[in-house]
């Protein structure tokens, strides 16, 4: 195997293993693939990751378009599609058991505190996300208050975050930020 595909190896192996923590979608494990992405294996940039996680939220569809979009711009077309499958494989496999075995298991003790206790991993998975892309993103102190004020309207408004989305970009277009 020479060192190309030895990589793209390694990273449809270590998407394999992503695959099991994604739990509603690709943001609790963006932490692990920032990881082994940019700091250990520099195969993006932090500006390139980010660019093409905003891509991939901006696209219609699906997040895991944003694995996807990594193996593309890393590995080409045969990239894209192993990332794809990688990502999606286990866990629709998973999936399609779970979804039988837990008609049968629905009023087991054990099974309630198992999908209990998968609310608390997954929110914590998803702050760390969100505070892997704060830091990647930023690079100064108005930037990091947009995005403070951006996440507390999330939260505590019903605005659409599109529309919050659409003025942070414009503030950075005419340079406030």
């Amino acid at each position: 195997m020479n060192s190309s595909s030895s990589a793209l190896f390694d990273f449809t192996i270590h998407l394999l293993l992503l695959s099991l923590l994604a739990i509603g979608g690709i943001n609790p494990i963006l932490p692990e693939l920032h990881r082994f992405v940019v700091s250990e294996h520099s195969l993006l940039s932090n500006e390139q990751f980010v660019t093409l996680f905003a891509l991939a939220q901006a696209a219609p569809g699906p997040n895991v378009i944003f694995v996807t979009l990594i193996g593309w711009q890393v590995y080409g077309l045969v990239g894209a599609l192993v990332s794809t499958a990688a990502i999606c494989g286990p866990a629709t496999v998973i999936a399609y058991i779970a979804t039988g075995l837990s008609e049968r298991w629905q009023s087991r003790r054990w099974f309630i505190i198992l999908r209990r206790s998968l609310v608390p991993l997954t929110t914590g998975l998803m702050i760390a996300s969100a505070w892997l892309l704060c830091i990647a993103a930023n690079s100064s102190l108005a930037s990091y208050a947009v995005t403070g004020i951006v996440g507390v309207l999330v939260l505590a408004t019903r605005i659409n975050p599109l529309w919050l989305l659409a003025t942070a970009g414009f503030a950075g277009i005419i340079g406030l930020v």
